[in-house]
């Protein structure tokens, strides 16, 4: 057998391993199993309840099927994103999602955390490109739904129930992707605002464009800095700032962009740069989520006509921000001198009412532990939570994977 296994971590390098293991552990003690990837969500959602085993995918890395001509891919969950986005870009294809810290972070982890970026707004989410999906339960028992097998279980859409389970339902070990092709050029449009009052018209304006942008960002001057910095770009970053992004062919992509920096100025936004080096701006846009050392990030999903209110309250109390526009999601890091629950709460309120009145909520991403069993990690509780713990209980009905993540007794007394 080639599995490594320590302890307190489990690493198989295949599937038949993986899923004798958990049979295995079902059939025994039932320890609690936390399956991991890259490693770089840990931190989302609230903390074990059990001890148990890490369940590393790491080693469930190959390549399946790759038939270019299809536009699909199959692999193992466990691959990191950089390698499989060489693998496409060998091919000239792509999978249109901004990952942050993609260098760790895994296939399987991406699905498992629903995670997206800037590109979202022209490509969606990983919900439009997985079509095949091949997991294992608690039991031991493997599953496969969509792409080229369709095996479904107890009637569930389990390709849609995985995304964002956080690994609370079963181990993905398998993914079949649609791709799409790399487009000829990429471009940035930074464009520095007055004040919000400019943001607003011009993201109102917007809704009449004769472009068609991939990317639609609002920053606050502390975002703007940081995400410059982290480019290694020297870019204006004293006020809001819109960063409008393109791609596809190079002729269409330069037009989108020139027009754009014309309506821009006809709302009254003059102050409009095109990015030469745009690789490095969009992986500075797309690892802000990730690369504070503040003591809290929160990401709020709101009404897009209340994005930009959202955005100035939040700037007023030190927050810095990065939002997705066009999508009403907004990633915030609470500045530094919040050293206390307290100083947190009392911050956050304000913002979770905002969330909460423009038919949102407000998440947190990461934060001191201690401070989980006060502030309401998923926000405000939904509607579906209950449905939601009804199916970990069919799926899972011993609480083996990720005990206590997302399903506490803090959480759901708050759904009751």
């Amino acid at each position: 057998m080639t599995t490594t296994e320590s302890s307190d971590e489990f690493t198989p390098t295949t599937s038949d391993e993986a899923r004798d293991f958990l049979a295995e552990n079902s059939a025994g003690a039932g320890r609690a199993i936390f399956p991991v990837g890259g490693r770089t969500a840990l931190h989302y959602g609230y903390a074990p309840t059990q001890p148990g085993f890490a369940f590393s995918t790491l080693r469930l890395n190959r390549t399946i099927d790759y038939p270019a001509r299809d536009m699909t891919i199959t692999v193992e969950a466990g691959i990191r994103m950089d390698e499989l986005t060489e693998i496409l870009k060998a091919e000239g294809q792509r999978l249109p999602i901004d990952v942050p810290q993609s260098s760790r972070a895994t296939l399987g982890g991406v699905l498992a955390t629903n995670t997206s970026g800037p590109r979202r707004f022209g490509f969606g989410t990983m919900r439009d490109y997985l079509i095949g999906i091949t997991s294992i339960d608690a039991a031991g028992k493997t599953f496969s739904a969509g792409g080229r097998v369709v095996k479904n279980v107890a009637g569930y859409d389990l390709c849609k129930l995985m995304i964002g389970s956080l690994g609370t339902l079963a181990v993905i070990t398998q993914v079949t992707l649609k791709v799409i092709p790399q487009p000829e050029m990429s471009q940035l449009l930074w464009c520095a605002a007055a004040d919000w009052q400019a943001v607003e018209v011009a993201l109102e304006n917007l809704l009449t464009s004769a472009t068609r942008p991939v990317a639609l960002e609002v920053l606050n001057a502390a975002a703007a800095h940081e995400i410059a910095a982290e480019a290694r770009l020297d870019l204006p970053s004293s006020g809001p700032i819109l960063c409008i992004g393109f791609e596809g062919a190079a002729r269409e992509t330069e037009w989108q962009a020139e027009t754009m920096s014309v309506e821009l100025e006809a709302a009254g936004i003059c102050d409009v740069a095109v990015v030469a080096d745009a690789e490095s701006l969009w992986f500075a846009l797309t690892d802000f989520a990730t690369s504070s050392d503040e003591p809290l990030t929160f990401q709020a999903n709101l009404r897009p006509s209340r994005l930009v209110e959202f955005s100035e309250l939040a700037t007023s109390a030190g927050v810095s921000l990065a939002a997705h526009a066009g999508n009403g999601i907004v990633i915030g890091h609470l500045p530094d001198e919040v050293t206390t629950l307290d100083a947190a709460v009392e911050l956050l309120s304000p913002l979770q009412a905002l969330a909460h009145e423009a038919d949102g909520n407000l998440v947190i991403f990461d934060c001191d532990e201690s401070w989980k069993q006060t502030i309401p990690v998923f926000g405000q509780a939904r509607q579906d939570r209950a449905l939601m713990q009804r199916i970990k209980q069919q799926l899972d009905p011993r609480d083996i994977l990720n005990p206590g993540r997302v399903f506490t007794k803090n959480a759901m007394s708050a759904a009751q």
